[in-house]
């Protein structure tokens, strides 16, 4: 067992953080989140500010750490410009293992994640990236889940696409192993859940399960590039966001099922039907939380 502090969470309330963060409690696993506002901070002593734009977080945040969970900043089309220094940093004070969130729609040649990806293969003596299918959570946290509540709909480009869908918990469980097993991953972990679906099917799951009469509608490239405008993201970012819609309508990116939860975490994955019946209230109030 690692003595206090040793492992940090980036991104330490979101989706998959606080996941994180909850297993190694049960565990008694020692480790810090971090937090952006330090007036949110409740727990002094396993949380510590940081923000991926102040570097003078970095050091601090990373004050007698040996492994790192990177969770790059959100919006950001070139994370790799912040997380490259601290990456540098926290080598140089001897953190030994990285596990980085990426994604399953972006290669280590690709945008966004895919330099930070290869930055880690370069230069860390321990690594491992996650690039998990979309997240199951999508539809009770994220941006589906004000939309099904409030007109039964899920909005998407996708299409007829089909997806790999996954638990964040299960994602968390891979994070685990990739953080705490003896001995570094050193690979890539694309995870999903046990099917792939399309929003379709995904529509027609909750609509079973729940008895309404959710529906998904499938719009233009150029109208999802304005939802997400809408909400607040950079052109740039915005149009990455949609690229994947078309990616997984056209190229079916996202049409995978992968072993990885059960092979990596010895745990059966969640299928999509277990939880939306784990979750069926959560459609009964309107709200959505917009978490990575």
């Amino acid at each position: 067992m690692m003595k206090q502090g040793k492992l940090l969470i980036t991104g330490g309330r979101g989706k998959t953080g606080a996941r994180i963060a909850e297993r190694l409690d049960v565990l008694e696993y020692p480790y810090k989140t971090t937090i952006r506002n330090p007036q949110a901070i409740t727990d002094p002593l396993k949380e510590v500010h940081f923000d991926w734009y102040d570097d003078s977080t970095f050091l601090p945040a990373l004050h007698h750490v040996e492994r790192v969970y990177l969770v790059a900043p959100v919006g950001d089309p070139e994370p790799v410009k912040v997380m490259k220094p601290f990456i540098e940093i926290a080598l140089k004070q001897g953190v030994k293992r990285f596990v980085l969130l990426s994604s399953a729609s972006i290669s280590e040649e690709g945008p966004v994640f895919g330099p930070v990806h290869q930055l880690l293969k370069k230069l860390a003596p321990e690594w491992t990236v996650l690039r998990p299918s979309y997240f199951m959570q999508n539809f009770t946290e994220g941006q589906h889940a004000a939309t099904i509540a409030r007109q039964d709909l899920i909005i998407s480009a996708a299409g007829q696409g089909k997806i790999g869908f996954v638990s964040a918990e299960d994602i968390a469980e891979v994070a685990l192993r990739a953080l705490m097993d003896e001995e570094a991953h050193n690979t890539e972990h694309i995870i999903t859940g046990p099917d792939s679906l399309s929003y379709d099917d995904v529509s027609r799951i909750i609509s079973e399960v729940t008895g309404r009469n959710v529906v998904h509608k499938s719009i233009s490239d150029d109208e999802l590039t304005r939802s997400w405008l809408a909400i607040g993201l950079s052109k740039e970012y915005a149009e990455f966001m949609t690229e994947l819609d078309r990616k997984i309508r056209e190229e079916r990116s996202e049409d995978l099922s992968t072993d990885t939860v059960i092979r990596v975490s010895g745990k059966t994955p969640v299928s999509f039907l277990q939880f939306t019946k784990k979750h069926a209230g959560v459609w009964s109030s309107i709200g959505s939380d917009h978490k990575i």
